[in-house]
């Protein structure tokens, strides 16, 4: 006959211990990492967005920068997206926000690491850059938009593409029903169309970090704002949209469940 189990030892209660913490996630998993991981991206994205324009070869247009942005994000995004849900840009993470993809309290520390991200990878831009081309580049900042009278199409440009770019993020990462390992490739895929079709509107920014970055360190401001405006209105129309009409039942908010009478 066998005898009873006589009670959990030392090894065992070391074992329950550490199955116990490996199924929760501790404060700098849940909090700080995601932000860390958001900081690296948005920087290493940022970096080579800037750097392909200020280093841009002669008579390519806008290839070489749409080409540069989109695998940089799709990289980005690819490597973070299992830490931090790979957003990379303010206007997304406010979309994913409203849409339920990430938790609001994490939404200002996510801005604040992209922001600061974006401004470290314009500044390794200039870095490796010479006086001449960052100059002519103007660091790689935004300068599409010369006058008053573009403010408008250049507006909502950036509305239509960062439309465009958030909802692709929030259809291919987020929502359930078309969630798809494809994700970093589509949102990669996304940016870059925007930039050949609509970069000789306004620049096809989409990405307010994308524009402070390069802003600051190049001291270039003219009609800055929007390239925040624009992204940010977008991110609330994306929001509105999937909570009301493309979301699964999970993000909806209206029409879950049908009834019969």
């Amino acid at each position: 006959m066998s005898a009873l189990p006589a009670g959990p030892g030392k090894g065992d209660c070391e074992k329950g211990e550490r199955k116990k913490s490996s199924g929760g996630r501790s404060g700098y998993d849940t909090y700080v990492l995601p932000c860390v991981a958001e900081f690296f991206g948005t920087g290493l994205f940022v970096f080579t967005g800037c750097a392909s324009l200020i280093e841009n070869s002669p008579g390519t247009g806008r290839l070489q920068p749409a080409v540069a942005h989109g695998f940089a994000l799709a990289i980005s995004v690819a490597i973070t997206a299992g830490v931090s849900g790979g957003h990379m840009n303010p206007a997304v993470s406010l979309g994913a926000a409203l849409c339920g993809g990430l938790n609001v309290f994490l939404l200002i520390p996510f801005w604040a690491a992209q922001f600061c991200g974006g401004l470290v990878g314009a500044g390794l831009a200039r870095a490796v850059s010479s006086d001449a081309r960052f100059i002519n580049a103007s660091g790689g900042a935004f300068t599409s938009i010369k006058t008053d009278e573009q403010v408008a199409g250049a507006l909502v440009a950036e509305i239509v593409m960062t439309f465009y770019l958030v909802l692709t993020v929030c259809m291919s990462a987020i929502n359930k029903q078309s969630k798809t390992p494809l994700a970093p490739f589509c949102i990669g895929l996304t940016l870059t169309v925007a930039i050949l079709g609509g970069g000789g509107v306004s620049g096809a920014c989409l990405n307010p970090a994308r524009a402070l970055g390069p802003a600051v360190v190049a001291n270039y401001w003219p009609y800055h704002w929007v390239y925040w405006v624009g992204p940010l209105i977008a991110a609330v129309i994306v929001g509105v949209v999937l909570r009301l009409l493309l979301g699964d039942p999970g993000i909806r908010l209206v029409m879950k469940t049908e009834t019969f009478a």
